[in-house]
């Protein structure tokens, strides 16, 4: 091989690694922003749970307050049916 053969070959080397770098950095990039994408799609999901979990926590609390205020309605009722047997009516 001649010098001008080698200068060739090694232009076109040159060439190829520089194609060869070129798409590795295209493909670490688009997985960068994949992972990005994937890491702000993941905190989103995370948030909407904490919301869901605090609607819930309300929702439980305004439930056992309700049982509780229905516990207390009944004793009234039983009361004042007692007082209405008491005063001669007849609770039906």
């Amino acid at each position: 091989m001649d010098a001008t053969t080698l200068t060739t070959l090694g232009s076109l080397l040159v060439g190829v690694g520089a194609v060869v770098g070129g798409v590795v950095a295209y493909l670490g990039k688009r997985g960068e922003n994949a992972t990005t994408r994937w890491n702000a799609e993941l905190d989103q999901v995370q948030e909407e749970r904490d919301k869901l979990r605090e609607q819930l926590t309300a929702r439980d609390q305004r439930i056992e307050q309700l049982l509780e205020q229905r516990i207390a309605d009944r004793e009234e009722n039983a009361r004042l049916r007692i007082q209405l047997i008491n005063l001669g009516g007849d609770p039906q």
